[in-house]
């Protein structure tokens, strides 16, 4: 805006500085959430100053120059200083260190802070002669999102939950805590969302009684002050483009405004998107135009490309920074104008994905069942099947209650015919079907009394059963049954647990199962080793250890229902185990693993953005030159992609784990000196033969000309 004043343009550099060794700014971001909070002012360079010296600093300007599109400063202090004020870092000193970054091809600009002096410039300057700038990363095509954290969405993955409770149009009870004033309660509203495996909270305020605008301020300002809850990006939601506008301007991170549309035309709808565009926002465009909101396949298809030629062509958006909504309306009505309301939204979200893959896809779920308003178990039943085949067919994020998902696979065969007939619009009777199943359907939540017949069953069956379907209240008693019935806790933890975590695994993975049901599931895998791990203890009392295995979750992923498996099964089998966390930065990793001296380090992800990290930490092992095997897991992870990806980059062993009960035989192998050789050795060979038959049915196909590929450019 000031350059716009100014009538001229300068090249403007953003300087964040670590607050402390966890690796935040000041604000409590991490650093790809403060990149990507600051990357729509396209800055001429992005980096760091002030606070630690030259040695503290490499590690995070590390992370920065991984992920950074941007040309990358870097201005540390002489060091620290002494009680008397004075810097205690040497010219010698720091220019060895900025020299060192410089060659690693870490750094763009370099200066100095602090403590700094002339004579500090001067020496940096000579170790920089002659030394290569670094290149920039190329621009990802992904959506980026941030709160304190961030969020990256990608064309492959896992559907995102936004936690609808916080909308004080659809929570009563949210409703009335900021109609009272008692923001700390409606806080507990968001931190439960979020908890409950939301990773967006969409925040609406649209209510006759309030100012909507006003409110709007007051709640986003207190979500600053509360770090859980500020972790995650926020859903600014409101029909009044002054509450929108006020909300994003109170916003640390980078939001997503929900939403903008053509309603009022061409004209407003660029002026507006420009705006958000300035602010840097993801912005949620509605399928609605000047003829009204769309509700056919082919009207939501139309406007949601009009509308990203226009963002695209006369705003400059890029596409993953446009996020559709097909608008999901009502079925079940028995109207007969609405019998292909749930197809419609279907196949219009496979179009948009087929069309235009880096734009994400959103809904609000509830509407689909509103018909059935009051029914708490039909209206369910009615989210979970059409939320399972929206997933199917592309839908990337959608807003949902996290906390009352249902599973797919637990829907009763009848009931689950009758919501599918509606949404496929089957046949003329499948709304009355629908309604005359609601009349005498039970919730598909299995946890309520009457449905215990569970209860009676094998403890073996009891624990699986309380796994796959998250429920706690009888855990720690099954759990301290079992050790008694089958000798060892070790025998409950290859027993019932792996099976139950097997198959948790195997629903999720087929998208029958939601996050927020596997973070339930994990909750119930905790209790029951907080039982175990006393037994577990007592009885490897006086062993020596095997080996040590460093095991994290990667920067970037929070989740960590497989490492806690694996780490109880590894200390089962007479390992030393050091669990560093989750979110941990590829530097914190290795650092860890070479000072507790480990034999293995283990990496898991869930999410895809964890790969990238695993390759990573794959290529800074290879440039410490660390002589330890790598292990990989986790949801996302696999043989080919480790072979063909990950393996490459690291001289040392790179090796896939499928699921937790292979990880101590492959352990043993790795510490054993008679068996590692002819392990890694065979391994490698495997992955030789996967990278090779990769390479036959991935070779690069011929292109065509330019002019050719403008002739069959897509037309909108």
């Amino acid at each position: 805006s000031i350059f716009k004043k100014l009538g001229k343009s300068l090249p403007v550099i953003i300087s964040g500085t670590i607050a402390d060794a966890s690796g935040r700014i000041l604000s409590g971001q991490t650093i790809e959430a403060f990149l990507y909070s600051i990357e729509h002012a396209d800055p001429f360079a992005v980096g760091f100053n002030c606070a630690l010296g030259a040695k503290d600093l490499v590690r995070h300007v590390e992370t920065l120059s991984a992920i950074s599109p941007f040309p990358l400063s870097v201005h540390p202090n002489a060091g620290l200083p002494d009680e008397m004020g004075h810097y205690n870092d040497t010219p010698e000193i720091m220019a060895a260190i900025l020299g060192r970054c410089a060659k690693d091809g870490l750094v763009n600009i370099v200066g100095g802070c602090c403590g700094t002096t002339p004579a500090h410039i001067k020496a940096v300057a000579q170790a920089l002669e002659g030394v290569l700038p670094r290149k920039p990363q190329p621009r990802r095509a992904v959506t980026t999102l941030a709160g304190l954290e961030p969020l990256v969405i990608g064309p492959d993955s896992p559907f995102v939950n936004i936690g609808e409770r916080t909308n004080v149009t659809g929570s009563s009870k949210f409703a009335s805590l900021v109609k009272n004033g008692d923001l700390d309660a409606a806080m507990d509203v968001a931190r439960q969302q979020i908890e409950n495996g939301a990773s967006i909270i969409d925040v609406n305020m649209d209510e006759s009684m309030l100012d909507s605008e006003k409110a709007m301020k007051e709640f986003l300002l207190r979500i600053s002050s509360e770090p859980s809850v500020a972790a995650v990006p926020v859903m600014v939601d409101s029909s009044r483009w002054e509450t929108l506008l006020a909300g994003v301007k109170c916003l640390q991170g980078k939001g997503i405004v929900n939403s903008i549309s053509l309603k009022e035309g061409h004209d407003s709808f660029l002026e507006k998107a420009l705006v958000l565009k300035h602010l840097g926002v993801a912005v949620i465009v509605m399928a609605f135009d000047e003829k009204g909101q769309a509700d056919t396949e082919d009207r939501k298809f139309e406007i949601c490309a009009r509308s990203l030629k226009i963002l695209m062509e006369e705003a400059g958006y890029d596409p993953w920074n446009v996020i559709f909504d097909p608008n999901i309306f009502a079925i079940g009505t028995g109207i007969e104008e609405h019998r292909s309301y749930g197809i419609d939204f279907i196949n219009a979200v496979k179009r948009l994905k087929r069309s235009f893959p880096y734009c994400p896809v959103s809904g609000g779920l509830s509407n689909v069942s509103f018909a059935f308003r009051g029914n708490n178990a039909i209206r369910e039943a009615i989210n979970t099947v059409f939320l399972y085949h929206s997933i199917k067919a592309g839908l990337t994020l959608g807003i949902v209650n996290a906390g009352q998902l249902g599973m797919y696979a637990d829907i009763p065969d009848d009931l689950l015919i009758c919501i599918e007939d509606v949404i496929f619009n089957r046949r003329d009777d499948a709304a009355d079907r629908l309604l005359a199943a609601a009349g005498s359907a039970q919730s598909i939540n299995k946890t309520g009394d009457a449905k215990m017949e569970w209860r009676e069953w094998p403890v073996e069956k009891r624990i699986s059963y309380s796994l796959v379907n998250g429920i706690d209240r009888f855990i720690e008693k099954d759990a301290q049954d079992a050790v008694d019935k089958l000798i060892t806790p070790m025998a409950v933890i290859d027993g019932p647990l792996m099976t139950g975590m097997n198959t948790v695994g195997e629903l999720f993975g087929a998208g029958k199962m939601f996050l927020p049901q596997v973070i339930k599931s994990a909750r119930v895998m905790k209790k029951a080793f907080g039982v175990l791990a006393p037994l577990l203890k007592s009885n490897n009392a006086g062993q020596s250890f095997q080996g040590t295995v460093v095991l994290a979750t990667v920067k970037g992923d929070v989740h960590d229902i497989g490492k806690k498996i694996v780490d109880v099964v590894l200390q089962c089998n007479g390992f030393k185990v050091i669990d560093v966390g989750v979110m941990v930065p590829c530097a914190d990793i290795l650092d860890a693993a070479q000072k507790e001296n480990a034999d293995i380090i283990g990496l898991s992800g869930l999410i895809t953005p964890s790969l990238e990290e695993m390759a990573n930490i794959a290529s800074e092992m290879e440039r410490r030159k660390l002589p330890l095997p790598l292990l990989l897991g986790g949801a996302t992870t696999s043989r080919k992609h480790t072979a063909v990806k990950i393996a490459p980059l690291y001289s040392g062993p790179v090796i896939h784990v499928a699921d937790a009960s292979r990880a101590a035989p492959v352990c043993q192998k790795l510490v054993n000196k008679q068996t590692r050789q002819a392990f890694t050795t065979s391994i490698r060979a495997e992955y030789d033969v996967i990278r090779t038959e990769y390479g036959k049915t991935n070779t690069a196909s011929k292109l065509i000309s330019y002019d050719k590929a403008v002739e069959r450019r897509l037309r909108i």
